[in-house]
């Protein structure tokens, strides 16, 4: 089953997209081969999400010899994708292969390491810059970031996703690899989001990180420190 149910969180089983993430996870993957290695998974979940959310539909096609009936997956064109800057970006690049009619908005969230962690684990966090599509309730929304850690960043976007917009038909989280403590701060905050992840790791650390991960994805993919 592509698509595994964790009670917390729903898990993409995919041997491919798990053969991925390994490669991610390893400090020897270089830059380009580790920005290559989101763009692939992030295919992979759009894959998997057509799969396991998105109905089909049966059509007539015209072939060059007669009529037949063909399949067609429905709502391709009402899906909404959500760029969380900046490690999502190859992710997203990614996700825009299986979707490439998608809305895309984008939004610049980070955590205010200079505030310190707070008594429930969570980080303050600044958001610069937000631009989002019109968002309907026939909508697949598809909210990106790779690393779902405290929860923080996420609750944070996902509160200018729904704010003043229908509540859509399908609104996904979706990260590569999540932390138990932040999939259950996402899932209370926002129990009508799907929260979709490759890995759920095992915890994270004093400072917020994820452990094991994969290092800071941002970094890893742009070659900052």
């Amino acid at each position: 089953m592509p698509i595994e149910d964790r009670d917390d969180a729903y898990l993409v089983t995919h041997g491919l997209a798990s053969d991925t993430l390994s490669r991610l996870r390893s400090v020897e993957t270089e830059q380009v081969a580790f920005r290559k290695g989101l763009v692939k998974l992030g295919r992979l979940c759009g894959y998997e999400i057509i799969d396991g959310r998105m109905e089909t539909e049966y059509v007539e096609i015209e072939t060059p010899l007669e009529p037949t009936m063909g399949e067609r997956v429905k709502g391709l064109d009402d899906v909404v994708i959500i760029n969380v800057l900046r490690a999502a970006t190859p992710f997203v690049e990614g996700l825009l292969k299986a979707f490439p009619r998608a809305r895309q908005g984008v939004i610049s969230a980070s955590r205010d390491e200079s505030g310190g962690r707070a008594e429930d684990g969570s980080f303050p966090i600044t958001i610069d810059y937000v631009k989002l599509p019109e968002i309907t309730e026939d909508d697949t929304v598809i909210v990106a970031d790779p690393m779902l850690a405290t929860g923080s960043t996420m609750n944070a976007v996902l509160d200018h996703v729904v704010e003043n917009a229908p509540e859509p038909e399908h609104l996904i989280v979706l990260s590569a690899v999540s932390a138990p403590e932040g999939l259950l701060r996402v899932g209370d905050a926002f129990p009508q989001a799907d929260l979709l992840t490759v890995s759920i790791d095992d915890y994270l650390d004093d400072d917020g990180y994820i452990v094991p991960g994969l290092g800071d994805a941002g970094d890893r993919a742009f070659r900052t420190t």
